[in-house]
C-alpha cells in the first residue's frame, strides 16, 4: 500500500535538509524545471515554459521547486500540497494531485529522495487520476530522455523498425541522431526491453503490437498510462479525455506518437500509425517543439491532438 502511495502521489518526501538551500556543493551542470497543469494543457506562470537552473551535487528535485516556488506539504512535510496555492484533493469530484518526471520517466522515490544532475528536466503537472494511477512515461520532454538518461546515467538506445516500409524509421533514426543521441542501435525484430535501454519502436500498429509492451496501449491508460488506444485490427486509434473516456475514432492517414513502461523496465516509446502515411506523420511530429509539454500526442491529417484530449476530466 505504501508503494502504491508513493506512484500515486509522487512526492513522498523527507523534510529537505536545513541551510542554503538548492545551489549549495559542487556545480553539475543547468537542471530545468516546467511546472504544469491539466496534463500540460497549462504552465503555472503564464509566459513561463521552462525554468533553468544549476544544479550541484546533492540537489534534489523538491530543493529545485522549493527554490522557484511556494511548496505547501503534509503528513509532516512528506508529500506536497499545493504549489504556489494549487493544491491536490477533489477537483469537480475528481482526484488531483501533483506528479513529477524526470527526464519523461515518472519518479519512483520521494521528490526530497530524488537526486538531480545536470541536463535534467524536471516536469511537475497538477492533474486527475481516476483513469490512470500511474502514467510511467511522457513524451513532452524530448529529446530526453534520450540524452540525459536517468540519474546521471544515458541510456543506449535500440530503434526497432518493424514492417515492410522503412523509410519513416530512417526519418526517425534522422530526429534522434540530429537531437545530439549517440549511443543508437537499428534493429528490424521487436527485442525484448530491459531497465537500461530505451527502445524506439516504429512501424503501423498491426506490426508494432506484436511487442507485449506496445500491446499494453490497447487495454487503455490504466494499464498503459497513455490515452489513445488503438484497435488491434491497427485501423483505428481511439483517442480518451482525462477520464478515460472515448471522445474521437481515428482512422486512415492517422499517427500517434507516445511512451510507456513496465515496472523495472526503461521506457519504450511508439511511433506508430494506422497505416505508413500515419507512421510518417508520427515520425515527423519527432521533435521538441510539437512534442513539448504533451503526455502523448496524436497527428490526425496534419493535425497535433495533445492527449488526453481536452474534455470533461480536464480544465479548471
Amino acid at each position: 500500500m505504501k508503494r502504491r502511495l508513493v506512484a500515486i502521489l509522487a512526492a513522498l518526501a523527507v523534510l529537505p535538509a536545513a541551510g542554503c538551500g538548492f545551489g549549495a556543493g559542487d556545480s553539475t551542470g543547468n537542471v530545468t524545471l516546467t511546472v504544469t497543469r491539466d496534463f500540460g494543457g497549462e504552465t503555472l506562470h503564464e509566459g513561463v515554459d521552462e525554468d533553468k537552473s544549476p544544479a550541484n551535487e546533492g540537489d534534489t528535485v523538491m530543493r529545485l521547486l522549493q527554490s522557484k516556488y511556494d511548496v505547501k506539504t503534509r503528513f509532516g512535510g512528506g508529500f506536497v500540497q499545493a504549489i504556489d496555492g494549487l493544491a491536490g484533493g477533489r477537483e469537480n469530484g475528481r482526484r488531483a494531485d501533483w506528479f513529477y518526471y524526470v527526464n519523461g520517466i515518472e519518479a519512483p522515490v520521494g521528490a526530497a529522495e530524488r537526486r538531480v544532475s545536470g541536463g535534467d528536466h524536471v516536469w511537475w503537472d497538477h492533474h486527475t487520476w481516476d483513469a490512470a494511477q500511474r502514467v510511467p512515461a511522457v513524451v513532452g520532454s524530448y529529446p530526453e530522455p534520450f540524452l540525459s538518461g536517468s540519474e546521471g546515467k544515458r541510456f543506449p538506445v535500440r530503434l526497432v523498425c518493424m514492417g515492410e516500409e522503412t523509410r519513416s524509421c530512417d526519418e526517425v533514426q534522422t530526429r534522434l541522431t540530429d537531437a545530439g543521441v549517440k549511443a543508437l542501435s537499428r534493429a528490424v525484430l521487436e527485442q525484448s526491453g530491459g531497465k537500461e535501454v530505451l527502445r524506439v519502436i516504429v512501424g503501423r500498429w498491426a506490426d508494432v503490437r506484436r511487442d507485449p509492451v506496445v500491446r499494453r496501449l490497447e487495454r487503455g491508460p490504466q494499464v498503459s498510462g497513455v490515452f489513445a488506444r488503438p484497435i488491434s485490427t491497427g485501423d483505428a486509434i481511439v483517442l480518451l479525455d482525462a477520464d478515460g473516456q472515448p471522445v474521437r475514432t481515428l482512422r486512415a492517414g492517422s499517427g500517434l506518437v507516445a511512451a510507456t513502461s513496465v515496472e523495472a523496465q526503461a521506457p519504450t516509446w511508439v511511433v506508430s500509425g494506422t497505416d505508413d502515411v500515419g507512421v510518417a506523420a508520427a515520425a515527423a511530429a519527432l521533435t521538441k517543439s510539437r512534442l513539448a509539454q504533451h503526455f502523448a500526442l496524436a497527428v490526425d491529417g496534419g493535425r497535433d491532438v495533445p492527449l488526453p484530449v481536452s474534455g470533461p476530466g480536464t480544465g479548471p
